[in-house]
């Protein structure tokens, strides 16, 4: 009964919000119920589902490079050649995480323009330390005793990388993924003033024109876009603990 629920309730809630984002006469009737005294409730220049496919890609794209490149410094830096650089690789992404994705946007607009691009950057930089962090920690994590162990088996150095550190080290690795998703999913938001498009294209409608319901609309996208993707990967990272625990 209870994996039937695990199941039922999360089939309802996507349901639900594929119903808000699609169907423009029941989000109506939802926002009108919650924001009785407002003139306008509806968007009217770009439909939601493509706000929010503009925002899938924004997050999809940032994340997959910070995702690639984490994990990649990160496994270069717990190796042999690359450990004199993960003091610096550590510095780098630390400090690249404390600049405001806004100032980032800001010294990326003049030498890439306006639009997708600057974005990207934007997301990719404030996105990539979760993920080298946790890399590194489930690397380092893995018992010496294992990779001895594998080494006696007369693996070489890639194939105890590929077939006994990753795989031991792969939750904590989705884990700074997973993290990475969530923070760029609400971040992404503020690709809208430098016309990328996405959700906060709505919610700076809504704070130009005061108008709350625009404000929920693109919030409460992205927040359940962001719940969902969070419940997908934790649903991935326990099939991995479970794989592991096998």
């Amino acid at each position: 009964m209870k994996r039937i629920g695990s199941v039922v309730l999360p089939a309802l809630l996507v349901a639900a919000f594929a119903v808000f984002v699609w169907s423009e006469g029941v989000r109506e009737l939802v926002l009108r119920s919650m924001f009785p005294d407002r003139v306008s409730y509806i968007y009217e220049r770009v439909t939601l589902a493509r706000l929010l496919s503009q925002h899938v890609a924004l997050v999809g794209v940032s994340s997959g490079l910070a995702a690639v490149v984490g994990v990649t410094l990160g496994i270069f830096v717990t190796r042999p050649i690359g450990r004199d650089f993960h003091p610096i690789v550590q510095d780098i992404s630390s400090v690249a995480q404390t600049f405001p994705p806004v100032a980032v946007l800001a010294l990326a607009v003049p030498a890439i323009g306006f639009g997708f691009a600057p974005s990207i950057v934007a997301l990719f930089v404030y996105s990539i330390l979760p993920v080298i962090n946790n890399t590194v920690s489930g690397l380092d994590s893995v018992d010496p005793a294992v990779i001895e162990s594998s080494r006696g088996m007369g693996m070489k150095r890639r194939q105890i990388l590929w077939l006994t550190e990753l795989p031991l080290a792969a939750r904590v690795i989705v884990a700074g993924i997973r993290t990475s998703l969530v923070i760029n999913v609400g971040t992404a938001t503020v690709g809208a003033v430098v016309g990328a498009g996405g959700l906060g294209t709505v919610i700076v409608s809504g704070l130009v024109r005061d108008n709350s319901a625009y404000v929920f609309t693109g919030a409460a996208t992205a927040a359940f876009f962001a719940f969902g993707l969070d419940f997908l990967i934790g649903r991935i990272q326990n099939r991995l603990y479970d794989a592991r625990s096998d």
